[in-house]
């Protein structure tokens, strides 16, 4: 996997609130043509739907993987002094495994997952694109038409029609890609360097850890995380998004790693984790903008992250390793989030990093460096 991190000093453009995009592209002369048009909207079959369970990151979230309404349970009053901040952090990615960026612009990214070349819709994506539109256009696999309140909308294969899945690696853990209505494939490649930290910590460690996974979706998080070594629990509250971990894990032949497959709203999960006394090494937490749960509970990000926070932090062992929080799809600066994760530990020492998530095209080879597409924003806590 080819990353890396730029830490404080790096430029940053764009003031508070905005999701920077940098670095135009120098490393490879622009093909000519005419650049794609965002596509139409199709008008042939629905996929048939995904689970109305994931916060939707291109566009308003729909009902989430996990949501919950105000816990009744006040935050707790910390003192001490606030952890040290290395801000701002960027977390970069050129690609990994089977994936990489091989193009974005017009409001789209244009990917490889494996053998499938996959064009997406991606506000961020503010510029023209490098290559011409016949390229483009001869891409695998095309999501168009419907992006509404509902969040459904639909694949076209303009080659040849693809089956609902296929197999994907990516940090040695097989798992399937899925053609979902809700323009997901059933992972979020940003989160590798998430995952490659949590790796390499669990790797080092000379006891055994535990890891919570919270609002894991189809568990490639949880399965790298066992197969490093660590005790798993993963946690969401879609029993879809469930059975596809699960089958990952029997993709794998990963049957016999430590891993609790939790189907439950996280916050009540959490909850009752804290009144057991139960400790985590490492949380993971990657809560939705905005849902509604099955039982009609509601989650809001802005009201609802600080007690969800204040819980994780009651949760982590006294060794701790690391709390990590992404955040997509929010009109906000990664201040927001880092001052919170910031007030949320002190007097646990350690350091707060935060900045931004992002994946840098790659072209056709999955080598040649191109622009840097912002994809979410993210806070990390660790002990030194």
């Amino acid at each position: 996997m080819k990353q890396k991190e730029r830490r404080p000093g790096s430029k940053t453009a764009g003031g508070p609130g905005a999701k920077p995009q940098r670095d135009v592209r120098r490393d490879a002369p622009l093909k000519t043509g005419k650049p794609p048009a965002k596509p139409a909207r199709d008008t042939g079959p629905r996929t048939a739907p995904a689970a109305r369970d994931r916060n939707d990151r291109t566009a308003e979230p729909r009902a989430a993987a996990s949501v919950s309404a105000t816990p009744e349970r006040p935050l707790i009053v910390r003192s001490g002094e606030r952890p040290a901040e290395r801000v701002p952090v960027i977390l970069e990615s050129l690609g990994a495994g089977d994936f990489h960026l091989i193009d974005s612009g017009n409001g789209l990214k244009f990917e490889q997952y494996g053998p499938y070349r996959i064009v997406r819709p991606e506000a961020q994506a503010l510029w023209q694109p490098s290559l011409a539109a016949q390229v483009w256009d001869n891409a695998d696999a095309i999501f168009t038409g419907d992006t509404d309140e509902d969040g459904m909308g639909r694949w076209r294969f303009p080659r040849e029609a693809l089956g609902e899945t296929w197999p994907l690696q990516l940090l040695g853990i097989d798992f399937l890609g899925r053609f979902t209505a809700f323009r997901h494939v059933g992972v979020f490649p940003e989160q590798i360097v998430h995952w490659a930290w949590m790796k390499e910590q669990v790797e080092a460690a000379k006891r055994p850890l535990k890891v919570l996974n919270l609002f894991g979706y189809t568990g490639v998080a949880s399965l790298v995380a066992a197969a490093a070594g660590a005790e798993v629990t993963h946690v969401d509250a879609s029993k879809k998004a469930i059975g596809w971990a699960r089958e990952n894990q029997s993709l794998g032949r990963m049957e016999k790693l430590p891993i609790r497959w939790i189907c439950e709203d996280a916050m009540k999960f959490i909850l009752r984790e804290e009144r057991r006394g139960s400790k985590y090494d490492i949380i993971l937490t990657d809560p939705p903008k905005f849902g509604r749960g099955p039982n009609g509970e509601v989650w809001h990000l802005f009201e609802h992250l600080p007690s969800m926070l204040d819980i994780c932090r009651e949760i982590l062992s006294p060794k701790a390793l690391g709390l990590v929080l992404t955040a997509y799809s929010i009109r906000a600066s990664f201040y927001s989030i880092h001052e919170l994760m910031r007030e949320t530990m002190r007097g646990a020492g350690g350091a707060v990093e935060s900045g931004e998530l992002v994946i840098r095209e790659a072209g056709f080879d999955g080598k040649t460096r191109g622009r840097a597409l912002s994809t979410s924003l993210f806070s990390r806590w660790v002990p030194k």
